[in-house]
């Protein structure tokens, strides 16, 4: 029987396939190929509950899930091979999922947006296309890294404190209609900031701009003007139909150190006889440069899609890359660690292969509030050092620490913040998913003789109250920076329902994405969220990223009864 798959595939073959939006299905590398559709979807559900459904109580093997929105009644599901896909349309066919009969059937797969945006971008009256082939290369990845290059600091700076305003001012209305208990509280709080839930003080920065990036992930393809190899970054994304890489030795934020492993590193991925990685095709080999600073140290991990290459040619590549920092022309780029890393597509569930080093240090060390942490490849450190000193500083005044608290680290990656707050506590307890981080936390306490800290390696949601019971004092405060995206929703249910936390440092690197979890500290009670609410009480914006719209947002929560009481509500 033929699928939809095939069907389409044969009515395509004819066009050419620069043309040919589903070409890529000949490919064999997508999961496409295997794609279904499940509708009846129930009213209310979660991705994640899609997810365990499908892989963990069906066995299906799914490999990517796909809604148009959130509880949509339908969903596209991907599978790694037909078999796969086969046995889950059976399978679903007979599932009913909380009262719904679910429906399986194969579904078209989704056309490569590169080459749709390419067939759109035909049309010689698009407007946007116009105006973006004006620009040079350089004018528009300057546009795409850093766009307020030409705007005056002072103005950057208020734009982003404004900005702080109005999601400040939004906050203040969702919570006060999600809480009747503490309208009131606000109302007077909105009246007293302007319409703010609470104090929001003046935007922190640090005074040196240029060049403040500690680490940087280059791509490496073709520069469409030059049609050279180019370490760099991308244009623009993939799903806007761009995958040309342009330089970057115009950019700002980009230290001088390196811009030099960028360059003499591009003279190596010209001479190589490796080819550059093709984002289209899947072919090609060279990816990523992945480049670190610290004083007098620079850490390099070059990324490759290995294809078919064989042990011994990967081996001699390895010993290619060693001679070229070493004896040859790298050697002025003053590389301290040089890392291997193979870029291979992963199945869901599975872990990124680990660096492999090649020589060197195998760490660079990096030095905040007189503290000295290490840096491995995978490590997460804030990317602006100085700036990230007053960001700390800032969450360390927020808190209000004293030798009889006990601080409780959430998220706390390789312990930076954490260990920034043992001096000013007298307790610091840590904890983290991923183990590697952990150990590298550890580590850090024992370089920089800290003797009041311990860390645990597990999900916050999980270990958060167990992590609590080994506090020695009454007074214990939590401190989260969690990725972009924010908290998970148990983690935010499990700070609220324990009560011996009674005040919370809230970092956040996105704002807007972290409004749910900004709104769920400080809901009612309910069947499902336990324990009294949190109240913010001061805000404060760090700026890490000169000239671009992003920056850290600190906000400082206390437990309702706290704020009650001392506002005598």
């Amino acid at each position: 029987m033929i699928n939809e798959t095939e069907s389409l595939q044969k009515t395509e073959e004819q066009i050419p396939e620069q043309d040919n939006p589903y070409a890529y299905l000949d490919r064999n590398f997508s999961s496409e190929n295997f794609k279904i559709e499940i509708k009846n979807l129930p009213k209310f559900y979660g991705i994640g509950e899609l997810k365990k459904l499908l892989n963990n109580k069906l066995k299906l093997n799914s490999n990517k899930i796909k809604t148009p929105r959130k509880n949509s009644p339908y969903a596209f599901v991907c599978f790694r091979n037909e078999d796969d896909r086969d046995k889950a349309i059976i399978v679903l066919n007979e599932c009913k999922w909380k009262g719904n009969q679910l429906q399986a059937t194969f579904a078209k797969p989704s056309a490569d947006p590169l080459v749709k945006k390419r067939k759109e971008n035909s049309d010689k009256f698009n407007v946007k296309k116009m105006k973006m082939e004006k620009l040079t290369v350089e004018e528009r990845i300057k546009l795409s890294t850093i766009p307020l290059a030409d705007v005056p600091y002072e103005t950057q700076l208020q734009s982003k404190q404004d900005k702080v305003r109005n999601l400040l001012k939004q906050l203040a209305n969702d919570i006060g209609n999600q809480n009747i208990e503490i309208r009131e509280y606000l109302d007077k709080q909105k009246q007293k900031f302007d319409g703010l839930p609470c104090q929001l003080l003046d935007i922190q920065y640090s005074t040196n701009i240029d060049g403040y990036r500690n680490k940087c992930e280059f791509s490496i393809g073709i520069n469409s003007e030059t049609q050279q190899p180019t370490v760099g970054f991308r244009i623009g994304a993939y799903v806007n139909g761009i995958i040309e890489i342009g330089p970057v030795e115009h950019l700002h934020h980009i230290p001088k150190a390196m811009k030099v492993v960028v360059k003499v590193f591009e003279n190596f991925v010209r001479s190589s006889k490796l080819k550059v990685y093709n984002a289209e095709l899947q072919t090609g080999h060279f990816k990523q440069l992945t480049v670190r600073t610290a004083t007098n140290q620079v850490m390099v991990v070059v990324g490759i899609d290995p294809q078919k290459l064989t042990d011994n040619e990967i081996k001699e590549f390895k010993q290619e890359l060693v001679d070229f920092f070493t004896k040859g022309a790298g050697k002025d780029a003053n590389v301290t660690s040089l890392y291997y890393e193979a870029l291979v597509k992963r199945n869901p569930g599975e872990s990124a292969l680990p660096s492999s080093y090649l020589f060197g240090e195998t760490h660079i060390y990096e030095t905040i509030l007189d503290k000295k942490f290490r840096i491995s490849p995978e490590a997460f450190f804030q990317i602006n050092t100085e700036a990230a000193e007053i960001l700390y500083k800032t969450a360390i005044n927020l808190a209000e620490p004293s030798k009889n608290s006990t601080m409780v680290d959430v998220c706390c990656g390789t312990g930076t913040i954490g260990l920034c707050f043992a001096e000013h506590c007298g307790q610091v307890l840590g904890l983290e998913l991923v183990p590697q981080a952990i150990i590298d936390a550890k580590e850090n306490a024992i370089l920089n003789k800290i003797e009041n800290s311990e860390f645990f390696t597990g999900k916050a949601e999980e270990i958060l109250g167990s992590v609590c019971y080994n506090s020695k004092h009454e007074d214990i405060f939590a401190v989260v920076d969690p990725p972009r995206a924010g908290l998970h929703q148990k983690a935010i249910h499990q700070l609220r329902k324990i009560k011996k936390i009674n005040r919370l440092i809230y970092i956040s690197c996105n704002p807007k994405l972290a409004m749910k979890n900004f709104i769920d500290l400080s809901r009612p009670e309910s069947k499902y969220l336990h324990g009294q609410c949190f109240v913010p009480v001061k805000a404060v914006a760090v700026d890490l990223f000169p000239y671009t719209d992003h920056y850290e947002l600190v906000i400082c929560y206390k437990r309702w009864n706290l704020v009650k009481s001392d506002s005598n509500v």
